[in-house]
């Protein structure tokens, strides 16, 4: 996964428990797609500031993800949701039941939701 997306979608996950600096950093940086030097500015703090808030950030969302694992067991979810759903449209299209048919559909409606 890119470094980038990944970082991210730790944010997203675990930003709140970051400091207020590191959690506006790592936006604007990841999410808002700013400079080192926009950042600095926007701050006032030095370019290499702006780059140990990152660095320190980065460390602590890894950690997180590390000890809690929420974006793992997340993608195993939708990795697991997207298999079911995949068999049910197998089924569905190689049953003659109609009432078959309109469970499943119910069925793929709802996990559809949850992907």
């Amino acid at each position: 996964m890119d470094k980038h997306i990944e970082i991210s979608m730790l944010w997203q996950i675990y930003g709140k428990l970051l400091t207020d600096k590191q959690y506006k950093v790592i936006n604007d940086y990841y999410n808002n797609d700013l400079s080192l030097s926009e950042i600095a500015e926007n701050y006032h703090i030095s370019r290499q500031g702006v780059r140990d808030i990152i660095m320190k950030g980065e460390s602590k969302l890894f950690e997180y993800e590390e000890k809690l694992a929420i974006m793992k067991k997340t993608q195993k979810q939708e990795d697991q949701i997207q298999l079911i759903l995949s068999q049910l449209s197998e089924i569905k299209d190689n049953s003659s039941d109609k009432k078959i048919e309109k469970i499943l559909n119910e069925v793929q409606k709802e996990l559809s939701v949850l992907a």
